[in-house]
């Protein structure tokens, strides 16, 4: 049985309707890109799973677990934790308190725990050493985004979801998030990305889907989309023709 399995997921937002009968599954310890265009559904897709909207029709099953309708307190709890968009980080406290409130519901029955937990984030963002004590909205907008994927970390998540990670930041920064990613990726977190970098997110991704108009209308490995004309024409802004472009999508770095 696959770790999280999304069947016929049907979500409205008043009488707009989001999603239409999505289906995909995530396997333990993958990562997959969630790519579309905007207003496509994806994050529409996460809020649903993570228990901020509440489907119409459809099941979210988690480990053999029905995750449809519960609230974001339970689903935290069962082991999965959402980084939305635009980081929504706590401007006006301290890195550390942000980091803390991550572990909220496991920080006075765990406390040892949590404390590995907040080494260990420093060890996958190694630029928030010695910033624990830094007023959040202070910070640049890269150290932000870090701060809010480590927040989501404290969570101790199987599966750890991601809005728009890369979203406003320098190349730079980008290239050290997803490199961060594909390493928890390696040490056994399953990814669930949604991004509209769709080139960076194929170079670290094993599978991608593509949602529109709240379907899915394309999947398969990365490697295998990367190639395909219509994703290199509609996501990786390039033409078919070129070899180029393929070995630049496919080989990260």
């Amino acid at each position: 049985m696959s770790m999280l399995q999304v069947q016929g997921l049907k979500v409205f937002h008043g009488c707009v309707q989001a999603l239409r009968g999505l289906t995909f599954r995530a396997e333990r310890g993958e990562m997959i890109a969630v790519l579309g265009a905007n207003g496509a559904g994806k994050s529409t897709l996460l809020a649903t799973i993570s228990g901020i909207c509440s489907p119409g029709e459809g099941e979210i099953i988690f480990e053999g677990k029905s995750l449809t309708r519960k609230s974001p307190e339970f689903i935290v709890r069962q082991g999965l934790s959402l980084v939305p968009e635009h980081r929504q980080i706590f401007n006006s406290l301290t890195v550390l308190d942000n980091l803390l409130l991550g572990a909220f519901h496991r920080y006075r029955s765990d406390k040892s725990r949590v404390m590995e937990d907040l080494q260990r984030v420093i060890e996958i963002f190694p630029a928030l050493e010695g910033k624990q004590k830094q007023i959040a909205g202070t910070m640049s907008g890269g150290l932000q985004q870090m701060l809010a994927i480590g927040r989501g970390l404290m969570a101790r998540p199987k599966l750890i979801m991601l809005d728009e990670p890369s979203i406003g930041l320098a190349p730079m920064v980008v290239r050290e998030i997803m490199c961060a990613l594909r390493k928890l990726k390696e040490d056994g977190t399953t990814i669930i990305l949604v991004e509209q970098n769709a080139s960076a997110a194929l170079k670290v991704a094993d599978r991608a889907i593509i949602i529109e108009r709240g379907q899915v209308a394309l999947s398969g490995n990365s490697s295998e989309l990367v190639s395909d004309e219509r994703v290199q024409q509609a996501y990786l802004g390039k033409s078919a023709k070129s070899g180029f472009a393929v070995r630049e999508a496919v080989a990260f770095g």
